[in-house]
């Protein structure tokens, strides 16, 4: 039997805490919390989603990430409209000045991602994440129906 530290589950589980792990640290000078940056970068690919969808892709209850969102709008980086049919709902979008903070947060990303797979060839880096999008693909494919939906949003 391997040993924990050599199985899929546990490895990958390691690497993505040790990924979040140093991109905070890099991070740290833009004074942001791992729950902010992780809202911003979301929001960045769902922009004008409702706060209802956002807490369910971020797996957040709706009154957490209504804080983080209540900090973020102070900051200035997000801004929360009216939906035009729902006025229950509201809708989010990034403000002009989280688009700096987002350039930053990618060429930290990068830098973070060069740092972990450094001595890793390019061919062999292709492969990885190949064989990662299947591992996902395959597992949104198992759980099927309206599960399968909701993972297919996570990642």
């Amino acid at each position: 039997m391997d040993a924990p530290e050599r199985t899929l589950g546990f490895l990958l589980h390691d690497v993505a805490r040790l990924l979040r792990k140093r991109f905070d640290q890099n991070a740290r000078e833009l004074g942001l919390t791992r729950a902010q940056w992780q809202v911003l970068a979301h929001l960045a690919r769902n922009e004008g989603i409702h706060q209802g969808g956002l807490a369910e892709i971020l797996e957040l209850e709706p009154i957490s990430l209504g804080r983080i969102l209540d900090r973020l709008q102070a900051a200035g980086l997000v801004e929360r409209r009216p939906h035009p049919k729902d006025r229950r709902v509201w809708l989010l979008f990034l403000r002009p000045k989280a688009h700096p903070v987002l350039d930053r947060m990618r060429a930290i990303g990068a830098a973070t991602r060069a740092e972990a797979l450094a001595g890793v060839p390019e061919a062999e880096r292709e492969q990885l994440i190949r064989i990662l999008t299947t591992m996902k693909e395959n597992l949104i494919a198992a759980a099927s129906g309206s599960n399968g939906e909701r993972l297919a949003h996570h990642g």
